[in-house]
């Protein structure tokens, strides 16, 4: 026989150390882990065989009775006791919500959503490959700051005819989800940097153009860029006054690439549109533009793509100049790596060397020595390159390596012919950075101690420890060769082919990880796709105050003193229980002994009707409770066993025998009008007009806690509460739900604008109506420690929604208008990730 032990600590119990004490909901648990259950209300706890709150005595467990029966089978000596030592009884057992993944998307990323009315889109690029701009809208501001748009992922579609209204905050959710995980790292990796470094143009964060569908990344945008300069625009370079200017700008743009590296990204290509100055003429490097470069730089290998499969030197040579001509300068290890990427083969034996730091140093050398010279360096490198790429044969094919060293030698004689022969330390480390082997290059640390040097000589300057500024055995990522360059392209390709094949995921989810999805996704996702079943029930001749399911058929209240049936295969109306002669203001279904109908009205009429077929016309049996000068009816309804539990006008809960009638209970507390209540983990929830939620025990009917007092004398009525597992969710008229989570207060939120009357909830889904006609439809993500309410949708309906009710994908929502609709959402073949990838 199996010796009993405490579902607690999993002991085996005895008459010394863990001694059996009975709760009053009939369970026992060892003494010491009763002491260390924590009590949420005052002198009760929570079981924890069967969740049930139950009365704890003031002076302790050992004030609870023993277990004698217990005990007497127990063997006094059993022969594998537990090692108490190695049981921490400061830390109970409770089952707690898991997290979903959503939740952990949602909290990485809550903080990076801009809110849609932030910005203003002034100039939009149709072209992903290119920048667009907007400005914030600041009231505090006579001017708006200026920020610049880049393209990151596409929004879900917005069909106009479709019923479910995704909400902002859920479009952008439901792009970064649709994003392969990699994509989201590298996205988030750029928020770190900006976060963490100070020359880069600040990341605002991420902005949805709804009417375009696209998804942003917002960057500030400074006054002026680096290509924009005289100098450069007269193509003539820096005159040798300017060595001084020159030196400054070229240390804050090495500064700046630093900065980049100990985030653990590299660059890739660069260009003089990369670098903007603010007011003060300090230089910082815009990711923005990094990416707009890194998309042309694709996009130009990608055109070679289409074309073959295979090229040779003089090719890679002819796509090199058109980069160049375009002011785009990487360096040839990035280009092949690109290539390579796209599956293009290079006949070359000579370029294999890896992407790494030093990627960076060869486009910064072209960036200082462009600044440096002017024009004559990069069409000196095209002039060199270009014609004889295109005048190469089969038979006289490009010397890559031949040609590099004749054009270094040409920078060489043009630095030379700039600067002097005063100037041979920075000559030298220039032509250094242009070698084809990222691991000769110098370090980047190295060439702004070289420009440093033309600002302060070595022998006084002492303050400078650039030791391991970056550690370059760390491989990092090249932005260039990142899925961000090419994101939008491939987001859509991939939708499309997860789309039509619907069993292979060509993002690279794993389709093993894709669990089994709840109904609600079905309905969400029915309703998106136009796939919903949309059905008005008509028959009532006033507004619906009631909806309940059981025995196949749905129940409807109203005002009209009836009582509708529904038959729940094909929501025929069936029968009318008729015999009140008040409004119908709530209604249950009971399936104990046999299934039953009960319903209240404002008369105070409790009526009860069977279930079995054929429907009758009298109720099996009828009650009113007591009237007094208070009287206004009941107002809700819950049953728990065989008891009815109704909430009346005159601020009571009364507990109501099934079985005769009877009156069991009545529990005052409430200082208006119940307007709802609810059962769960054998607690009764009772919420009223005055703003307040009572517990009260099932086992004794005592008063447990009060939730949700206000003493600031701001009173919203409670006018819907629903339960389940840890959370509880109440409506108020002011239009927002307030979340408890284990009985703790966690989050106030206002998500209608006016009156919510019903609300229903499902797992982490929370649908609401109300006042202004529309069934919203929330995620409730958190922990223990915070939740949080996402808005993913709405429902319009066309009229009051004054009751609700959800069961295994059908929502059922009664309206003012005198009808019940049905909604439905279809099983779909695919769906979306968002729901269903964790």
């Amino acid at each position: 026989m199996e010796l009993a032990e405490c579902p607690v600590c999993l002991q085996s119990y005895n008459g010394d150390d863990t001694i059996p004490r009975v709760l009053g909901c009939g369970h026992s648990a060892c003494e010491s882990c009763l002491l260390n259950i924590p009590q949420k209300y005052p002198l009760t706890v929570r079981c924890p065989a069967c969740t049930v709150l139950v009365k704890f005595p003031p002076q302790g467990p050992t004030f609870l009775p023993k277990n004698i029966e217990l005990l007497r089978l127990l063997d006094p000596k059993p022969k594998s006791p537990l090692n108490n030592s190695r049981i921490d009884r400061s830390v109970p057992h409770f089952d707690f919500l898991p997290p979903s993944c959503s939740h952990d998307l949602y909290s990485a990323w809550k903080h990076y959503i801009l809110p849609n009315d932030t910005l203003l889109l002034l100039h939009k690029s149709e072209d992903e490959a290119a920048v667009s701009f907007g400005s914030l809208k600041e009231a505090a501001r006579s001017q708006s700051q200026k920020v610049s748009l880049v393209k990151v992922a596409s929004l879900l579609s917005h069909k106009a005819d479709s019923l479910f209204k995704y909400t902002y905050v859920g479009r952008v959710i439901k792009s970064l989800a649709d994003m392969r995980e990699q994509d989201r790292d590298e996205l988030a990796s750029f928020f770190r940097a900006s976060l963490y470094e100070t020359k880069f143009c600040r990341i605002l964060g991420l902005w949805a153009d709804l009417e375009g569908d696209c998804l942003y990344l917002v960057c500030q945008s400074l006054n002026q860029s680096l290509q924009n300069l005289d100098c450069l625009r007269n193509g003539d370079g820096l005159s040798n006054n300017g060595l001084s200017i020159f030196a400054t700008m070229g240390m804050e743009i090495c500064e700046a690439l630093i900065a980049l590296s100990k985030q653990g990204l590299i660059a890739g290509c660069l260009g003089f549109s990369c670098f903007n100055l603010d007011d003060f003429g300090h230089l910082y490097v815009d990711l923005n533009d990094i990416l707009v470069m890194g998309r042309r730089v694709v996009k130009s290998v990608q055109q070679v793509s289409c074309a073959r499969r295979r090229i040779k030197n003089e090719q890679v040579g002819i796509v090199f100049c058109d980069l160049l001509k375009n002011n785009v300068y990487l360096g040839p290890e990035v280009l092949f790596e690109l290539l390579s990427k796209e599956g293009i083969r290079v006949d070359c034996g000579e370029f294999g060397y890896s992407v790494e730091y030093g990627s960076d140093v060869w486009p910064l050398a072209c960036v200082l020595i462009g600044l440096l010279v002017g024009k004559p360096f990069t069409q000196g490198l095209i002039d060199c390159i270009h014609p004889v790429s295109t005048k190469a044969t089969e038979e006289n094919s490009l010397d890559c390596l031949g040609m590099y060293t004749r054009w270094v030698e040409k920078v060489s004689s043009l630095l030379k012919t700039k600067l002097g022969t005063e100037f041979l330390c920075l000559q030298q480390i220039f032509c250094q950075c242009l070698n084809f082997d990222p691991a000769s290059r110098p370090l980047l640390t190295d060439v702004w101690k070289c420009l440093r040097e033309l600002v302060i000589k070595p022998e006084f300057d002492h303050m400078i420890k650039l030791d391991n500024v970056v550690n370059m055995q760390n491989k990092g990522h090249c932005l260039v060769l990142g899925e961000i360059c090419c994101l939008p392209k491939r987001n859509s390709e991939t939708q499309e082919k997860y789309d039509l094949s619907g069993a292979e995921n060509s993002a690279g989810f794993d389709i093993d990880r894709v669990e089994a999805v709840s109904s609600v996704h079905h309905l969400v996702e029915g309703v998106s796709e136009k796939t919903y079943k949309f059905i008005d029930m008509q028959g009532h001749l006033d507004c619906v105050t009631g909806l309940a399911i059981g025995g196949g058929f749905l129940f409807s209240s109203s005002f009209d003193k009836s009582v509708h049936v529904w038959l729940l295969q094909d929501f025929s109306h069936i029968h009318t229980f008729k015999g009140h002669e008040h409004k119908v203001m709530a209604v249950v279904y009971v399936d104990e002994e046999a299934p039953l109908c009960i319903s209240g009205d404002s008369g105070g009429g409790i009526y009860v009707w069977s279930i079995s077929l054929p429907l009758g016309q009298q109720p099996l049996k009828k009650w009113n409770e007591q009237k007094d000068w208070r009287y206004s009816g009941i107002h809700a309804m819950s049953v728990f066993g065989k008891y009815l539990y109704t909430g009346s006008g005159d601020k009571t809960v009364k507990a109501w025998s099934l079985l005769d009638g009877t009156l069991l209970c009545t529990m005052n507390g409430h200082k208006s009008v119940v307007s709802t209540l609810t059962v769960c983990n054998g607690v009764l929830y009772s919420g009223s007009w005055d703003g307040s939620i009572r517990l009260w025990s099932l086992s004794d009917h005592s008063l447990l806690t009060v939730l949700g007092e206000d003493n600031s004398g701001v009173v919203s009525s409670v006018l819907s509460l629903s339960v389940d597992q840890h959370t509880l969710v109440a409506s108020h008229e002011n239009g927002s739900i307030k979340v408890w989570r284990d009985d703790v207060f966690m989050k106030s939120t206002q998500i209608h604008s006016g009156s919510i009357f019903a609300i229903c909830m499902e797992g982490k889904w929370l649908f609401t109506g109300g006042w202004d006609q529309t069934v919203t439809l929330q995620e409730l993500i958190g922990d223990e420690f915070q939740v949080d309410a996402v808005t993913i949708g709405s429902i319009p309906c066309g009229s009051v929604i004054t009751a609700m009710l959800y069961r295994q994908g059908k929502l059922f929502v009664g309206c003012a208008d005198r009808t019940v609709k049905y909604i439905k959402g279809s099983s779909l073949h695919y769906l979306n990730f968002y729901f269903t990838v964790l």
